[in-house]
């Protein structure tokens, strides 16, 4: 029986409520573009280093048009962002505010996320038009997104992850010193695996992605950093189940990547066949449910099902793939596993992270 309200009478209180309610999105909409600028363009580490200041001092320090800087700086203090001091119009970034939006923050800056909402924003219109009539919008339409993934990543998975989420799996650190094959699938950037390469230089590392975008500024930073153990490849995964080197890797690594593949129960059933017996494949993937009722009240619920609607799922579906999306939720994660022939399950949470799930998985 539906717990939906059928009261027929317009409570205008709560119509009310709701229309202060779009205000305020209004508001908060715009203000995340306008944070996502002050991160990109280094304002607010700018200023996070200066003392009371006028729009011309902030503007020369950051190297930026004073015009510009003015008016952003507008969007700030009337959202409550920056102080400004109405006898000599001096701003301030208070220490308070800094600590969630600077780089300085390391993974407490918010800013970095704000990010996404220009991202999704520029495909708008092809994803209105897929609402007319179908299919996906695919990768090529999104060529910032792999940078803003990067730099999510670096901050959500890539500073804890010697501190927290290596120690996940109990010995693993000790087999990567001395010496293990390990395949990162999805790998993006290649910022993780990267990292991992430097740190145990004696185990072998291999990172596969559909974006050549991606894969090439992989092998750039490989590159830079000298490193000769990781290799980057160009691969669409669709076929990973036929295709997957059987029982050669030690530990397999897919950091929110399984949603969006355009086959996900393939890509999982070639993790299951490339993993040997003893290995373990440790997956990173959004913390939610797979009925909407239960993500009522989690603390990123709309930005979730925001990305998965115009990002996770359309470029999983322009592949003519399944379009699970983010949020297909931990419940279809056990399903799709167990499926694809895992059958030792184990899910873990990071107290610092609230966005994802961290399964450990074995056959």
């Amino acid at each position: 029986m539906s717990s939906i309200s059928t009261q027929t009478e317009f409570d205008s209180a709560k119509a009310q409520a709701f229309a202060d309610q779009l205000l305020t999105v209004i508001n908060y909409g715009s203000l995340a573009l306008m944070i996502s600028i002050g991160h990109r363009t280094g304002l607010f580490d700018t200023m996070h280093g200066l003392p009371p200041a006028t729009a011309k001092e902030i503007a020369q320090k950051a190297g930026l048009n004073e015009r510009y800087v003015r008016e952003w700086l507008g969007a700030m203090v009337t959202a409550g962002v920056v102080d400004v001091d109405p006898s000599s119009t001096y701003y301030r970034l208070p220490a308070e505010h800094a600590a969630f939006l600077t780089r300085a923050a390391a993974a407490d800056n918010i800013a970095v996320f704000t990010q996404y909402v220009a991202v999704l924003g520029a495909v708008e219109d092809e994803i209105v038009e897929c609402f007319k009539h179908g299919g996906g919008v695919p990768y090529d339409k999104f060529p910032r997104f792999h940078a803003v993934m990067a730099e999510d990543s670096g901050q959500s998975v890539l500073s804890s992850l010697e501190s927290h989420v290596l120690p996940l799996v109990p010995g693993l650190t000790d087999r990567l010193a001395q010496g293990i094959r390990v395949l990162d699938v999805g790998c993006g950037s290649g910022r993780i695996l990267n990292r991992l390469a430097e740190l145990y230089p004696n185990s072998q590392f291999t990172g596969i992605d559909l974006s050549p975008d991606a894969i090439g500024a992989a092998r750039s930073e490989a590159a830079h950093k000298g490193l000769r153990n990781v290799e980057f490849i160009v691969r669409d995964a669709s076929d990973f189940d036929a295709t997957a080197e059987p029982e050669a890797f030690d530990l397999i690594t897919t950091f929110d990547a399984i949603h969006d593949q355009a086959k996900p129960l393939n890509v999982l059933k070639g993790i299951y066949r490339a993993l040997k017996p003893d290995g373990v494949y440790l997956m990173q993937d959004i913390r939610g449910s797979s009925h909407v009722y239960n993500d009522i009240g989690h603390p990123l619920g709309p930005f979730l099902y925001t990305i998965s609607t115009m990002h996770c799922m359309t470029v999983s579906l322009a592949q003519g793939g399944e379009g699970l999306g983010a949020m297909w939720g931990e419940e279809k994660t056990r399903e799709y596993l167990q499926n694809a022939g895992f059958r030792s399950i184990e899910t873990r949470q990071l107290a610092h992270d609230f966005q994802n799930n961290w399964y450990i998985i074995r056959k």
